[in-house]
């Protein structure tokens, strides 16, 4: 096989994947719209689904980690077809459930797609990887653009899922509305496994099960106490004491990684030159992409008559909002391997994050009107998307070989804790507000609004300074240094 007809190979791998992706956006969006008749239907108040959303966010966290690595051990295209599978199940249960504890669960297993975006990239790093030894294909570039066409399909899959959805909770009963992500998942399944060829030559070995039983303590304790801050307050010292645990049970996961000839992690990645910032730059991310969005369409929603900020629009101008917001992060994921053409990945990572910072800082000033909303979050949104599809696409050129899919998780990994860290002090911070407001509004203050603005535009400005310190070449088809490369045993 020629390298022209290597990439057309891999192209078509990447259609399939996209599909893949479009589905993953589709679970994002779709249930938005009816999580209030879910919670009818099980019963439950409207408070209750922060349980449900929480339980999968821990889940995605701990399942990243043994996915990715065993996608380096045994193949990403097997670990593809395995989390499709758990994803399928469970979503395939979901409209049959009536107990609101087996729906935790459930839905909590449905979070395993979670790990499909990491698996294809480094998927398609390897196989762009093995095309170039014959000549004639830069693996950085071909992995860039594809990793910026998948991140489109999912915020295209998270748009049409949020307006199918809204449209379908209105004309079909609630579990044959529940039975259309399911559909789509099964598809998926059979588009993996008759579309995308296995990634070469998996580096084998064994699963390094004490290292994932310790990160995975560490991982559950540390986002425990941060749920049980939110809801006790900084002035429980239950709740410091796990997040402290958490904390803590690091320390010999990493001794353990350091000793083992084979580790889940290794942990001298985070000593590389390139990737270290990258990781930084992943958990400073997420602490805008998934801890500010709730706090937004809050503040959307906030009547300026009554508490004298806010917008006061309605649930339809509130989603147009957010609908411009993912319109903006696909141009973003498209956008970002042209600059990177243009100008290095370093550079494009650097102008991402500036333009993150800079749309939640704008929010400082401009935050009375319709119009500046959507200009700040737009300008937001562009930086996101192209952050989304350059963080794994640059792990994947800075990573060991043997690693490809661990360092890809782990981008996935430190933005989730990114994000948990984030809500829970962005719910302080607005809980807080409430009680200076008085035991009836129900309302945040503006106070609290701005320390999420400020503290999502000062992280993405942090993060653009890390990034100053990649050595300028990294994630490009030259020679980077990328840390130390390690034979399993």
């Amino acid at each position: 096989m020629t390298p022209r007809t290597g990439v057309r190979a891999l192209m078509g791998v990447v259609g399939f994947l996209a599909a893949v992706e479009f589905t993953s956006g589709i679970i994002q969006g779709y249930y938005t719209p009816m999580l209030t008749d879910i919670a009818r239907h099980l019963g439950v108040n409207d408070a209750d689904v922060n349980w449900i959303e929480g339980g999968q966010l821990m889940l995605s966290a701990l399942v990243v980690p043994a996915f990715t690595k065993l996608g380096d051990m045994v193949g990403h295209k097997r670990m593809l077809l395995i989390s499709t599978a758990i994803t399928a199940a469970a979503s395939l249960a979901l409209p049959f459930i009536d107990s609101f504890a087996v729906f935790l669960i459930a839905w909590a297993l449905q979070g395993v797609y979670v790990v499909w975006l990491p698996l294809e990239v480094a998927l398609i790093w390897i196989r762009a990887r093995r095309i170039a030894e014959r000549g004639g294909v830069r693996p950085a570039a071909v992995t860039a653009q594809a990793a910026g066409l998948l991140v489109a399909a999912l915020e295209f899959g998270a748009i049409g899922g949020a307006l199918i959805g809204g449209a379908l909770i209105d004309a079909l009963p609630l579990r044959a509305v529940l039975l259309i992500p399911a559909a789509a998942v099964v598809a998926c399944f059979f588009a993996i496994l008759f579309g995308v060829e296995e990634s070469p030559n998996p580096v084998g070995g064994r699963l390094d099960t004490v290292g994932l039983a310790l990160v995975s303590l560490a991982l559950i304790a540390f986002t425990g106490g941060l749920s049980l801050l939110r809801v006790g307050g900084p002035d429980s010292a239950a709740a410091w004491a796990v997040t402290a645990l958490g904390i803590a049970l690091l320390v010999p996961f990493v001794l353990w990684e350091r000793r083992h000839p084979d580790p889940l992690i290794d942990v001298r990645m985070f000593r590389s030159p390139a990737l270290w910032p990258i990781f930084l730059t992943a958990g400073l991310f997420g602490v805008s992409v998934l801890g500010a969005q709730a706090p937004l369409s809050t503040f959307a929603r906030t009547d300026p008559d009554v508490y004298g900020y806010g917008l006061g629009t309605t649930g339809f101008a509130t989603s147009l909002i957010i609908g411009l917001y993912l319109v903006a992060m696909i141009v973003g994921a498209l956008a970002f391997p042209r600059v990177a053409r243009a100008t290095t990945p370093r550079v494009s990572l650097i102008l991402a994050s500036l333009l993150v910072g800079l749309g939640y800082l704008l929010f400082l000033p401009f935050h009375d009107e319709y119009a500046q909303t959507i200009t700040n979050m737009m300008l937001a949104g562009l930086g996101s998307g192209a952050l989304v599809a350059a963080l794994p696409a640059a792990a994947a050129a800075a990573a060991p070989p043997a690693q490809t899919g661990v360092a890809t998780g782990l981008t996935n990994s430190v933005k989730t804790v990114g994000g948990a860290v984030a809500s829970c002090v962005f719910g302080i911070a607005l809980l807080n507000g409430v009680a200076a407001a008085g035991p009836e509004s129900t309302a945040g203050s503006l106070s609290g609004y701005v320390t999420v603005w400020l503290v999502c535009g000062i992280t993405a400005l942090v993060a653009a300074t890390a990034l100053l310190l990649v050595p300028k070449e990294a994630f490009t088809d030259a020679p980077a240094e990328a840390g130390p490369e390690r034979t399993p045993a």
